[in-house]
């Protein structure tokens, strides 16, 4: 038998008995495992940030397991088996790639495959072609926003709604900032906000343009952050005093030679630190 075979069939195994032993696992629900399951899947993005391989492993390890879990309650629920998801996802995938598993001339409206744009095109009109009355369905409404703008984004630009260019898209960036400025200065609460939000709306898009995930790039940023202002917390105790007691241009010059030590650091062919996990 086939080893992934064989250890997903031990996996199943083992939550059959701990639903039916584990006064624990007994007890839980679709909706007690949802927090549960949201903090694993953020899990697994910190280890994908990191490019944590180990850490990837071991959280994708914990993801199966809640879909085995989800899988059981279904069956117990009466409401699905784990056989009727799998076939589910199998059926899915062989019906949107055609173009592997069929003829894609067979459907109106599908183009001929030459690369991966035209299978991301195919499987948004798939899609309405299963029923859809959107192209923008299937996005869940639960996505952190920057995420969601990116996927609306993505699912619009399927049937033509896009820039062509990149600058066209840099001059919307520059028109929603002029509007976020004159939003400031009437004073409108409500219109700044909503004029922050297509500025940031529209950096998303930019950021898709430049072939950057907005979500990424940003969680780059405040992971840089965290490291610079806690060696800030570190200095300032060597030095026997406290951020607090600090004025910001005492923080605003120890924020500065912290950056530029540590750009030197990330310099190509600077000695890189060893990591203690190393």
């Amino acid at each position: 038998m086939n080893e992934n075979v064989t250890a997903f069939q031990r996996l199943v195994k083992i939550m059959d008995e701990l639903r039916e032993q584990c006064p624990w696992d007994k007890k839980q629900t679709i909706r007690t495992l949802r927090p549960l399951t949201i903090e694993e899947t953020y899990e697994l993005a910190d280890a994908i940030t990191e490019n944590d391989w180990k850490g990837i492993k071991e959280e994708l390890g914990d993801l199966f397991l809640h879909l085995v879990f989800y899988a059981r309650i279904g069956k117990e629920e009466g409401q699905f088996t784990l056989d009727e998801v799998l076939n589910g996802i199998c059926d899915k995938l062989i019906a949107r790639h055609p173009h592997i598993y069929g003829d894609t001339s067979a459907h109106p409206g599908l183009v001929t495959v030459n690369n991966e744009e035209d299978v991301k095109r195919n499987w948004e009109q798939l899609k309405l072609m299963e029923g859809k009355k959107s192209v923008l369905s299937g996005v869940p409404v639960s996505l952190p926003a920057t995420v969601k703008a990116t996927r609306l984004q993505e699912k619009a630009g399927k049937v033509g709604f896009e820039w062509d260019e990149t600058a066209q898209v840099w001059d919307k960036v520059q028109e929603e900032m002029a509007e976020l400025q004159d939003a400031i200065a009437l004073q409108d609460p409500d219109r700044i906000e909503e004029e922050f939000g297509d500025l940031s709306f529209s950096l998303i898009n930019y950021a898709r343009f430049l072939h950057i995930d907005a979500e990424s790039a940003l969680e780059r940023t405040n992971k840089k952050f965290i490291a610079r202002f806690t060696r800030m917390e570190e200095e300032a105790r060597l030095q026997g005093r406290t951020l607090a007691g600090m004025t910001l241009a005492e923080m605003d010059a120890l924020w500065n030679s912290i950056k530029a030590k540590s750009r030197e650091t990330d310099a190509p062919g600077a000695p890189k630190q060893q990591n203690s996990s190393d």
